[in-house]
């Protein structure tokens, strides 16, 4: 839980703090006076009668009462400490910057596990260890530098990276780019980076809380948490960018199905941020550009007007912005004619919107008022720079008018960072946020033009929950066999061809009178059926089939025939994989062999909604092919939707079912019939 004292303590002491600025202990204490904490400061050092001016107590137990405890002394000292404090005086939070818990030895783990059985008993707050603090704006909790500027409407920021939250903090910095706060949880022994965003959720008031929450996310603990509150506070108004490290796998993982090769903990994340809506970032320069470029209104469309003093730098921006699907209208006619003449000769205002070095602040307001009032775009971005020759205050001065008056928002690409730096400051000082790189902001804008809004409706089609429990049940781990498949399919409704599975040559016969020429013959009990010549399609007659049964049955692993009608259709793929704390990732792509030699997926967590699915269905690079193309027919893509929202359904009925493989699925535009399948259980 996180307590009041932590956000708002009246009163904070120092365990082990110090004169020494070099020290965390000491740092942190600095820190504090400078920016004015308002409460009362304590201080625990045996060795001083004063630190910084801070009366000093030898030990815990000579302490007031107090509110937060924030403790800079060795691991093994703590849990007595941590104890005393809570149990004692009254402690209701605590911030621990040392290390050396479970990252260190697995006593460090001990001591750790100690630590938070005793918050937990005294209803706690803690954070850390192995953190750099907290930052709210009632007090500087943190032992680091720089300190940023703190504002209601700033971002907040929770990272389980100490060094790399103040990296970010820097990088912010330098773009104008300001904090609420800042939340560093370290080991996260009791609240990780999911609690503090539960909290954020939990207290947020769209238009005074914080606008824009960034993540730095080592570990997801509990996705379904994150989930939740990420989506909830996206739906209330609230934007969310994130990195999540660790995404790159040292090898292959070893997997007995297609769905088991192609998924991956790093798609389940990118299919969680998708469900929320959260923007994925990959660097820290991109996180804190797309933050300001939230900071700013969000476009309606994704039509810009780029304004430019130089071309380069235009032609750079177009490229990035172009290539990520943004638009950039053609300016002709009447209104462009009038805005030409306003100009230098030499001008241009095709879009980009070129007004030449010598531009003046009167030339870039009438750009901006034809931008805002005659032309078809939805949003600006004016690139303003030096050679250093002339101060260009009155061109930053009537860009920050515009920005603040105008409609639709503005993006000021300032990149003479050295040549006009006082220019930038002055800007930034009285609430500019501006951009250095032209390329690194238009990625940035076309991430937060092209990331969808949080999934709303996730709403699974009815299958038969009994039959399924019955089958699920009654099975043992591993993969089903296939008339416990075809029972599994048959409940979520999933189409399947008729078939029939045979060992002998008079059960052979009769199945193919049944089911009709011509035939596909499949081997039971392979994995790879296509590797080892356990596929025979168009069986056309009652030879042929007898051949093929004789010379199949002798094939290593094999128990019986499958015997199929021969259908046609365009190859699909479905699959599911569980994925350890984040249920279910649901894939889809192109089937056959084409699903690991292109491996062409889509993928969402389940439950996948009617909007989620067809996502994964038109992103894929095949798509074309399931629309159909150079005549030939294509794909019912209703019926695939729900194919794919199916086997979702399937997976959250069944939670045993660790891979899944529908592949070859064979679809029209009449129907979508799953040909083959094999499912794999794990209790």
């Amino acid at each position: 839980m996180i307590t009041k004292e932590l956000i708002s303590p009246k009163s904070i002491v120092i365990v082990g703090g110090s004169d020494d600025n070099k020290k965390t202990g000491g740092n942190v204490l600095k820190n504090l006076i400078e920016t004015g904490y308002k409460g009362k400061l304590y201080v625990v050092n045996p060795k001083s009668e004063k630190v910084q001016g801070i009366i000093s107590h030898k030990t815990v137990e000579d302490l007031p009462q107090v509110d937060l405890a924030i403790l800079a002394i060795p691991a093994k000292m703590c849990p007595s400490a941590v104890d005393t404090l809570c149990s004692k005086k009254g402690c209701k939070a605590v911030i621990i910057f040392s290390a050396g818990f479970h990252e260190d030895s697995p006593e460090g783990a001990l001591l750790e596990e100690e630590i938070v059985r005793t918050v937990n008993k005294a209803g706690a707050s803690l954070i850390g260890p192995n953190c750099i603090g907290v930052i709210t704006p009632n007090y500087t909790g943190a032992f680091t530098k720089p300190i940023p500027a703190l504002s209601e409407g700033g971002v907040d920021i929770i990272s389980g990276s100490g060094a790399t939250v103040v990296f970010i903090i820097e990088a912010a910095m330098q773009l104008g780019l300001k904090f609420s706060s800042v939340y560093s949880v370290g080991n996260s022994a009791q609240l990780g980076v999911e609690d503090i965003l539960k909290h954020m959720d939990e207290t947020y008031i769209h238009g005074k809380s914080a606008p824009v929450k960034l993540l730095y996310i080592e570990n997801i603990n509990n996705p379904q948490i994150l989930l939740k509150h990420a989506t909830s506070l996206i739906q209330k108004g609230a934007k969310i960018a994130a990195i999540k490290s660790g995404y790159s796998e040292a090898g292959s993982r070893a997997a007995s199905s297609h769905t088991g090769a192609l998924a991956s903990p790093d798609k389940a994340v990118n299919a969680l941020f998708r469900k929320a809506g959260i923007i994925r970032c990959y660097s820290r320069s991109e996180l804190v550009t797309v933050a300001s470029v939230l900071m700013y209104p969000k476009p309606k469309g994704n039509k810009v007007a780029i304004i430019t003093h130089a071309g380069g730098p235009a032609v750079m921006l177009t490229d990035a912005i172009s290539s990520n699907g943004i638009k950039i209208p053609h300016f002709s006619g009447k209104k462009a004619d009038e805005l030409l003449s306003k100009l230098f000769p030499g001008s241009s205002v095709a879009n980009p919107v070129d007004f030449l070095a010598t531009g003046t602040a009167e030339q870039l307001e009438s750009i901006i008022d034809a931008c805002e009032n005659d032309f078809d775009v939805d949003s600006m971005v004016v690139i303003f720079g030096s050679p250093g020759l002339t101060s260009v205050y009155d061109v930053y001065e009537k860009l920050a008018k515009k920005i603040s008056h105008c409609k639709k928002p503005i993006y000021p690409v300032l990149p003479s960072i050295v040549n006009v730096k006082s220019e930038i400051e002055i800007f930034q000082s009285k609430g500019g946020i501006s951009f250095p790189d032209e390329v690194i902001f238009g990625n940035a804008l076309s991430k937060v033009i092209n990331t969808k809004d949080a999934i709303k409706d996730s709403m699974l089609p009815p299958v038969d929950k009994k039959l399924i429990r019955e089958v699920i049940d009654g099975s043992t781990n591993g993969y089903l066999s296939p008339l416990q498949v075809q029972k599994l399919l048959d409940a979520a409704g999933i189409k399947r061809a008729k078939e029939a599975i045979v060992n002998d040559l008079a059960s052979l016969r009769k199945a193919a009178k049944e089911i009709g020429y011509p035939l596909v013959m499949k081997v039971v009990g392979p994995v790879h059926k296509t590797d080892v010549g356990g596929v025979v399609l168009n069986v056309n007659d009652e030879e042929t089939l007898e051949t093929e049964f004789s010379r199949m049955m002798t094939i290593k692993d094999t128990t019986a025939i499958l015997i199929q009608p021969m259908l046609s259709g365009t190859q699909l793929f479905i699959g599911a994989k569980r994925e350890e704390k984040f249920g279910h990732l649901i894939l889809c792509g192109l089937g056959g062999i084409f699903v690991e030699a292109l491996q062409d997926i889509s993928t969402a967590l389940s439950p996948v909604s009617s909007e989620e699915a067809k996502e994964m269905i038109t992103e894929l690079k095949g798509y074309k092919l399931i629309q159909g193309t150079r005549g030939q027919e294509g794909v019912n893509e209703i019926i695939f939707n729900e194919a794919i929202r199916r086997i979702s359904a399937l997976c959250n009925s069944a939670p045993e079912i660790f891979e899944m493989d529908l592949n070859p699925l064979l679809g029209n535009l009449k129907q979508v019939i799953a040909v083959d399948a094999r499912i794999r259980i794990e209790k």
